[in-house]
């Protein structure tokens, strides 16, 4: 606060000297370079403290009736009114300076062509100030609010990313304990596997982006984790375009919906099935497919997954905005098609 203080004071009497420097400057050019009058010199330096001491009861009122949160449509009609009202004041605060320097005579002075004239021509100055004055408000509150929009996005995914590390985590920890009742030899393997993941997990607190190429690292431990657990059942194969792998993805979000393919697939199926990961970048625009063996049925809410899905769109609404898009259906009658589209971004 008190900075900003100090700035509109800077602003107020950096600005009012200048004016009355640039009024200086005119009377000279006026009398053909023959000098500015002593009286004249007192007379506009009065004249800009009292547009300072004006302006700044203006400033005063503005912030006691919050003008700065009127609309444009109820703002301009007073300030068109209220900059009128100060060229009034202002014309009169200056009679008692010009009729003893004898700028002008007590009859021109209260002459209603004259009040009007120099009345419009101060409420021209003050309509300038005031113009300056709400433009420069408005910018600071819209840095303002994209600050805390800022802020509140980073919460968000924070929030978000909360509500999934737990989630795959207790899934991992469910196939190690599995793995261990089931073929313990193998166990040793599943936790070194686990332990990546989970290495990984904790990194993706730290950051709302990461490289495809990571993404996908995560992806592959926790499908040879699955296959362990699920032997000849789940089959992977992985397409990949070269280009891809240093895109920016939210971490973890490519390892949630290969889990929620299998949780809702390819385990519902005596036989199990396919996890395909594919890629392919056109245009600087990143096309991820994950297909499963199995079939999706819209508009049917699952009792696990769906929360997987829905943090899947808004973290990818609150990183890539408009740019990226999201969609899952059922493909041919046998696999469910999950794309995402994300567009090229220069920085984690």
């Amino acid at each position: 606060m008190l900075n900003k203080q100090k700035l509109y004071w800077s602003l107020q009497l950096g600005g009012w000297a200048l004016y009355a420097g640039v009024q200086i400057v005119a009377s000279f050019i006026a009398a053909g370079g023959l000098g500015v009058s002593t009286q004249r010199i007192i007379f506009l330096a009065y004249e800009a403290v009292f547009c300072l001491l004006v302006s700044h009861g203006f400033r005063y009122y503005i912030n006691r009736w919050k003008w700065l949160n009127l609309g444009m449509t109820r703002l301009i009609p007073k300030v068109i009114v209220s900059v009128f009202v100060m060229g009034l004041i202002m014309y009169f605060l200056r009679i008692p300076i010009s009729l003893p320097l004898r700028l002008f005579s007590r009859e021109v002075a209260f002459d209603l062509q004259n009040i009007f004239g120099l009345s419009f021509y101060y409420a021209i100055i003050f309509f300038i100030w005031s113009a300056l004055y709400f433009i420069y408000n408005y910018f600071e509150r819209y840095s303002k609010s994209l600050k805390l929009e800022a802020y509140a996005r980073e919460i968000e995914l924070n929030n978000l990313k909360s509500q999934l590390n737990p989630h795959f985590i207790f899934n991992a920890l469910n196939s190690v304990r599995a793995l261990v009742d089931e073929n313990p030899t193998k166990s040793k393997l599943a936790i070194n596997q686990l332990s990546s993941i989970l290495r990984n997990s904790l990194v993706a607190d730290k950051r709302s982006l990461t490289r495809f190429k990571d993404e996908l690292k995560v992806v592959k431990d926790y499908l040879g984790l699955e296959s362990i657990r699920f032997e000849e059942r789940l089959r992977t194969e992985f397409i990949i375009d070269p280009d891809s792998k240093d895109f920016l993805v939210p971490p973890l979000m490519i390892q949630t919906l290969v889990e929620n393919g299998i949780k809702h697939g390819i385990s519902r199926l005596t036989e199990g099935g396919l996890i395909q990961i594919k890629t392919v970048v056109e245009k600087k625009i990143l096309s991820i497919q994950i297909r499963n063996s199995g079939q999706y049925i819209n508009g049917v809410k699952r009792t696990t997954g769906g929360l997987g899905l829905e943090n899947t769109k808004q973290r990818l609404k609150l990183v890539y905005g408009g740019s990226a898009s999201f969609r899952i259906l059922t493909e041919n009658d046998s696999f469910v098609l999950t794309e995402i589209r994300i567009p090229q971004i220069n920085s984690i």
